[in-house]
């Protein structure tokens, strides 16, 4: 996504698990394209590099339970990786189930920005707007309906266009945001209030 439209993000990811850590950084690669994702082994390792410039922070529930305090502070940008299970000694903490297929995992990261990003009224109606005029109009109904899953065939009805056209409008569409996943763009969409996060 280009920087004109989207806010920096950088993202610490606190999992000693190297697997975990580098599978959820390869999904945040794919899916939020404009972030800035570091990976930290251990609570040590994060602490030491300034960890209040983080968006997020996704710590593992391990390192979550031996640094309770320190992260509690830090409310909203510190999201607890779960495995789904309910536990009670998070339930005031921002969790994201680490055992879910990638639609749902999308969902969640949506609704835990809208939730917990600290930037996330600045200056809204003028990124809007530099939005509306990156994109046409035409574009935003095309974005719209590919992130409700609709193949290019459906939008070209729907839209009564032809599938050259449809076709034509997701390629300037990848070409003035920057990306190129569907999961992405859905993310794109319902942050900037195209879409609700329940109809991706």
């Amino acid at each position: 996504m280009k920087e004109s439209s989207m806010p920096r993000m950088e993202i610490a990811i606190v999992e000693p698990n190297i697997l975990t850590a580098m599978g959820l950084q390869g999904l945040f690669e794919e899916i939020i394209p404009y972030a800035v994702i570091r990976i930290f082994p251990s609570f040590a390792d994060f602490v030491s590099d300034t960890p209040d410039m983080y968006t997020f922070c996704f710590i593992s529930s391990q390192i979550y339970f031996e640094h309770t305090a320190f992260f509690i502070e830090r409310g909203k940008k510190s999201i607890i990786l779960t495995n789904g299970i309910p536990q009670p000694q998070l339930h005031s903490m921002m969790t994201l189930n680490m055992y879910q297929d990638q639609k749902g995992l999308v969902k969640e990261l949506v609704n835990l920005h809208h939730t917990g990003h600290p930037n996330h009224h600045r200056n809204k109606t003028s990124v809007q707007k530099k939005e509306m005029d990156m994109l046409s109009a035409r574009e935003i109904e095309v974005l719209v309906l590919l992130t409700k899953g609709l193949i290019n065939k459906e939008i070209a009805e729907k839209l009564n266009i032809s599938l050259t056209t449809v076709i034509s409008h997701r390629k300037n569409i990848v070409e003035k945001l920057g990306i190129k996943s569907t999961p992405a763009l859905a993310i794109y969409a319902v942050m900037r209030g195209y879409i609700d996060a329940d109809q991706v």
